[in-house]
């Protein structure tokens, strides 16, 4: 067993090993304050996970917020580079509410962003690292991918209106085929089209399966593109030998006031929501200012708790209950059975709910 694994909570331990992967590729440590002017946050609420803030009034009198979010004040802090990339990672505790109690909570987050002349290069390896992010936290992983260019260039083609686009984006988070229909027949849509709109629902699957249903759907120059690109990147991720728990589901979508592009989800068994979210954000960058591109994700530790170790594990190997034995007593025996490798617990009287493989009961004299 190695040492650390002996103080290191799971969230703790996947933190290092992500930060290791992140750096073997370039990576550089991004470090922000704890707080920000709450007026980033206020403009940019659809894009945080969870829209509520802690807030409080600085002593100059501005606004500021316990920061929720990262991404946001990486694209604040760094300028545009010009034919150039800046690639960081951050390992950040956010302040935002738990989806597990619905209160706030301190929670580490981890992830990465790139920003500046974003190719498919770089694409290629921010959904690699994704796939290698899932790896740490479970072998049981699986990455969904979409892509916003094909999604949109569809509903173009279609001729759906804002309003529509909006109901059908909502309908394909939930997968909901007989919803997409609806929407389409209210906006006066023939059957041959409908059943185009349709495929955003249905397709889903590997990419050697879904691909080939895509290239069906090259309807026009924006849809082609997209999927060419899609077709590209995919195949790019197999030279580097990551090729299997890779889905295409265009029920992975996102406001595309701020997303273009490549967006994608991870999940892990044992965990009912994703653990890792991300993708292309280029309207973001625009909507601050910025004329670079961008694309990354983040890894969401609050639900590693559900991950813990079987309920048939001990809580420990050793448990002490040393009554009114002598202090040096009890220390000499922890600090052997610690020294030896053994997990110990002591205390003056146990808790009924503490497991344990062998009980060592100490009294005075003895």
């Amino acid at each position: 067993m190695d040492k650390f694994d002996l103080v290191l909570s799971s969230d703790e331990k996947a933190v290092y090993a992500l930060r290791s992967i992140y750096k073997n590729y370039g990576y550089e440590q991004y470090r922000m304050s704890k707080f920000e002017e709450y007026d980033l946050y206020a403009k940019n609420k659809d894009f945080l996970v969870s829209e509520s803030v802690i807030t409080f009034t600085d002593t100059d009198g501005k606004l500021m917020a316990l920061k929720p979010d990262v991404t946001l004040s990486i694209i604040k802090n760094n300028k545009d580079v010009k034919d150039d990339v800046k690639k960081v990672y951050y390992n950040e505790h956010v302040y935002r509410v738990s989806k597990g109690t619905r209160s706030f909570k301190e929670i580490m987050q981890v992830g990465l962003e790139c920003l500046g002349k974003v190719d498919e290069y770089l694409i290629t390896e921010v959904l690699l690292l994704a796939k290698k992010s899932l790896g740490v936290i479970s072998n049981q992983n699986v990455l969904d991918v979409s892509h916003l260019g094909i999604v949109k260039g569809v509903l173009n083609y279609l001729g759906i209106s804002k309003k529509g686009c909006d109901k059908i984006f909502e309908c394909l988070k939930e997968k909901n085929r007989e919803g997409v229909v609806l929407v389409c027949a209210s906006e006066g849509l023939d059957q041959e089209k409908i059943n185009i709109a349709e495929k955003l629902v249905t397709v889903y699957g590997a990419p050697e399966k879904v691909i080939p249903e895509l290239e069906k759907l090259n309807l026009s120059e924006e849809i082609g593109s997209a999927i060419d690109s899609l077709k590209r990147v995919i195949g790019a991720l197999k030279t580097f030998g990551v090729n299997e728990n890779i889905n295409i589901d265009f029920s992975v979508v996102s406001d595309l006031n701020y997303y273009n592009g490549f967006i994608f989800k991870g999940f892990v068994s044992g965990i009912p929501t994703a653990v890792l979210s991300g993708g292309e954000y280029d309207n973001l960058m625009v909507k601050m200012g910025r004329k670079d591109k961008a694309i990354g994700f983040a890894v969401y530790l609050d639900g590693l708790d559900k991950l813990s170790a079987p309920s048939n594990e001990l809580d420990v190997d050793v448990a002490i209950e040393y009554n009114d034995a002598s202090l040096n007593e009890v220390c000499a025996l922890v600090n052997k059975l610690v020294a030896g490798g053994e997990k110990v617990i002591a205390k003056s009287k146990l808790p009924a709910t503490v497991t344990y493989k062998k009980l060592i009961t100490l009294k005075k004299g003895e």
